[in-house]
């Protein structure tokens, strides 16, 4: 057996383990099947002595005990190119959008790159991404070069809410239409021409279904705005190995574009629980000793790992949005409760809020943002939030006791503020762009200093002869006043 050659031992599901007799192999080479090229192998961790254990990248069903695997002293690797804007393929760069195969000269590895970002040349942005939507803007604004996460349950909404926000950033945003129209920023074969744009996208599926990647694809066709976005897919039915390394090689991506383009980025991924998920799954394949609730020992690692290659430098931001599932809708699960510190902002989904039909159901005092502090967004904007959300701890207090004895057993001064709190709390709904199909409402895009300004005028009482009823799915506050008239 030569130096570069090694043994399968033993398959547990994804988890294959092969011995070296000869040089040992480095974590993160692929490795090969002798007899089936196909075959595809990436070392992970050491096991014992010459045995190390190696993810199944490609279907092991054929493998066999016995078996002769061969190092390619190469890591895994995406291509580095711009023709990658507007595609759709895997970690292995097969496409899935019935286009050509991408055409690259070069290509990035996902691990060991020698060229990480030094202390010196990371920058933090103090300038808020405008979404159009109040909730988001008003209770847990995203900054440029930030990290928001989504968290909910199944069905609460959002995979919705995260598509808006691609429509309203990226579709419909300054950050890509500025000076023109997104048919403006294309070469004449319908490429990006990337001397006219500052902002790209990467979108990374991992764990979710094929029907909502397709559906994005779909959506960004129409809207003419795919050539600025990349997606890269490792959907539910993948092997854990794939789901695993799918987050990886988006982030790789978002690094290119970053550090060799120098373009702003902004980075949605759709389902960081199903990453830490699907490291889970690995992990009890190689029977490591779980930590709290179960999940892997290594699992602050993993997630440190693949969120501090996501920052933003003094050439470029990285600005990273991604929906967090909920398992049983219990925020406190150790995976869920993992990815909090890795955040500036935090949207908390409320299962109760979405049962009562407003959308976005959007828990406000569970969420919260770094951003929300005078110095970035302007004294107004923070002295408004810290009366809503006192407004809404005073309400909580007295809805229990309405619940009991009915709101028209309350105080006069507890009658106002609950009738406020509905107020609020209804004018934050919003009719969004991408389920205008669905809902018969034509989606709305507020911009924050009005909704700071109608935010005020409903806690000073401006609306109080107004049915709280009338606030819900209306763009300002004044058209509930008008609809009232």
């Amino acid at each position: 057996m030569t130096d570069n050659k090694g043994i399968v031992k033993q398959i547990k599901g994804q988890i294959i383990e092969v011995e070296f007799n000869g040089e040992k192999p480095a974590v993160h080479d692929i490795l090969k099947l002798e007899s089936d090229e196909n075959m595809v192998l990436e070392v992970f961790a050491s096991s014992s002595g010459n045995r190390f254990y190696c993810l199944a990248m490609t279907e092991s069903d054929n493998l066999k005990r016995g078996e002769l695997v061969i190092n390619t002293g190469k890591s895994l690797t995406v291509p580095a190119t711009p023709n990658v804007l507007g595609r759709v393929f895997d970690v292995f760069g097969h496409v899935h959008d019935g286009k050509d195969k991408i055409k690259s000269e070069d290509y990035m590895e996902v691990f060991g790159r020698k060229d990480s970002i030094t202390p010196d040349k990371v920058f933090v942005h103090n300038e808020i991404l405008k979404t159009g939507i109040k909730a988001i803007d008003f209770f847990c604004p995203i900054m440029k070069g930030g990290r928001a996460g989504l968290f909910g349950g199944a069905g609460v909404g959002k995979t919705v809410l995260l598509t808006e926000l691609i429509n309203n950033i990226v579709i419909a945003g300054s950050e890509i239409k500025e000076g023109g129209e997104a048919k403006d920023k294309l070469n004449p074969d319908g490429t990006l021409n990337l001397d006219k744009v500052n902002t790209v996208s990467v979108f990374a599926a991992v764990g979710e279904r094929s029907r909502e990647a397709q559906e994005l694809l779909e959506t960004l066709d129409e809207t003419g705005v795919l050539p600025f976005v990349t997606l890269l897919l490792g959907q539910m039915g993948e092997n854990p190995a794939v789901r695993f390394r799918t987050a990886y090689a988006a982030a790789t991506l978002a690094e290119y574009f970053r550090d060799a383009l120098e373009k702003n980025v902004l980075f949605f991924m759709d389902n960081a629980y199903r990453f830490a998920q699907a490291g889970y799954e690995l992990a009890t394949l190689m029977n490591l000793l779980p930590s709290e609730d179960g999940y892997q020992p290594t699992l602050n690692s993993e997630l440190g790992e693949f969120h501090e290659r996501l920052i933003s430098t003094k050439d470029a931001s990285v600005t990273v949005i991604e929906a967090v599932f909920v398992p049983s809708d219990d925020v406190t699960d150790y995976g869920v409760r993992s990815i909090f510190p890795f955040l500036s902002t935090s949207v908390v989904f409320s299962r109760e809020v979405y049962q009562q039909g407003r959308f976005p159901a959007i828990d406000f005092l569970q969420s919260g943002s770094s951003a929300l502090n005078p110095d970035i967004v302007g004294e107004d904007h923070y002295k408004a939030y810290l009366e809503a959300k006192k407004l809404l701890e005073k309400s909580s207090k007295i809805e229990r006791i309405a619940s009991l004895v009915g709101e028209h057993e309350l105080s006069v001064e507890d009658q106002i503020i609950y009738k406020r709190t509905k107020i609020l709390r209804n004018y934050m709904t919003q009719s969004f762009f991408v389920v205008e199909v669905q809902t018969g409402r034509p989606g709305v895009n507020i911009d924050i200093k009005d909704v700071v300004e109608d935010v005020n005028k409903i806690i000073n009482g401006d609306y109080d002869d107004i049915d709280p009823r009338e606030f819900l799915y209306i763009g300002r506050a004044e058209d509930a006043k008008a609809n009232n008239e």
